[in-house]
């Protein structure tokens, strides 16, 4: 934990099965990181994990907990009745699975691939919105704080969020590469995070060397992160989380001094 309060940690990459979860929480407190943000998806999906075996190792490696719900095939969005329900109800069983293990936090992506020409954003919005209020409730009801993930090109981007914030009461999670893929740079982000940062719980240090998703290793990018990220030296105390693209702990413990420095 920086001395501002702000914890640190990463975002598993155990979808691929290429790193367990049980090696992915060792690391993580073997580099010095506050907590784990564990991808249920892929080979680390709900049905794949034990979640008491998953929150006891946490806690025996003293690591906080947060995750990272499903999105690739999940449709909160869909303007399509059955759609929508069943995402909902897969999503709440995620929201369960991660109370079950203590999670603290649980990160959702509120998208839709309903979408022009077909659907305009004022159709599926107030699905979306709807759904957000729905998960909100239903996690705040087991402890766990959803924080919604602005998304890069696709509703909710960034600048969508302000509708988030009027319609919802859930946090957010920024992420910083695909806010700069919505056109905003370093300073606009340190303004958005300012003005907004009592709705921001979480973020995503996500680093590129254009305006791309990338996640390369923190500070091996072009993001100027000492501006973008100077709100969060200021009195925050939320989470913070690089989230790196790779299986080389080497380049996650880099990205983590990096990140220290920033803060």
């Amino acid at each position: 934990m920086t001395d501002d309060g702000v914890r640190r940690g990463y975002v598993t990459q155990t979808h691929t099965g290429a790193v367990s979860w049980e090696t992915a929480l060792r690391q993580a407190a073997e580099i010095g990181f506050d907590f784990a943000e564990l991808y249920m998806d892929g080979a680390t999906e709900r049905t794949r994990l034990d979640p008491n075996a998953v929150g006891s190792l946490a806690a025996e490696e003293g690591l906080d907990l947060l995750v990272h719900l499903p999105f690739v095939d999940v449709e909160i969005g869909s303007p399509r009745d059955p759609v929508r329900e069943g995402s909902l109800s897969e999503q709440r069983a995620a929201v369960e699975a991660a109370a079950e293990m203590g999670a603290e936090k649980a990160v959702l992506h509120a998208g839709t691939s309903a979408r022009p020409p077909e659907w305009e954003l004022d159709e599926v919005a107030p699905h979306l919105l709807d759904s957000i209020r729905t998960l909100d409730r239903f996690a705040a009801d087991r402890d766990v704080e959803i924080c919604v993930e602005n998304l890069p090109g696709i509703p909710f981007t960034v600048h969508h969020f302000d509708r988030v914030f009027n319609e919802t009461e859930a946090s957010m999670t920024f992420d910083t590469g695909h806010a700069r893929v919505d056109g905003m740079d370093a300073a606009d982000t340190a303004d958005f995070l300012a003005d907004r940062g009592d709705r921001v719980s979480h973020v995503h240090v996500n680093d590129a060397r254009e305006a791309a998703d990338e996640h390369v290793p923190t500070g091996s990018g072009t993001t100027d992160f000492e501006t973008a990220l100077a709100p969060l030296r200021e009195d925050w105390t939320g989470t913070v989380s690089v989230e790196v693209y790779t299986f080389d702990f080497d380049y996650l413990e880099l990205s983590a001094e990096k990140l220290d420095g920033y803060l």
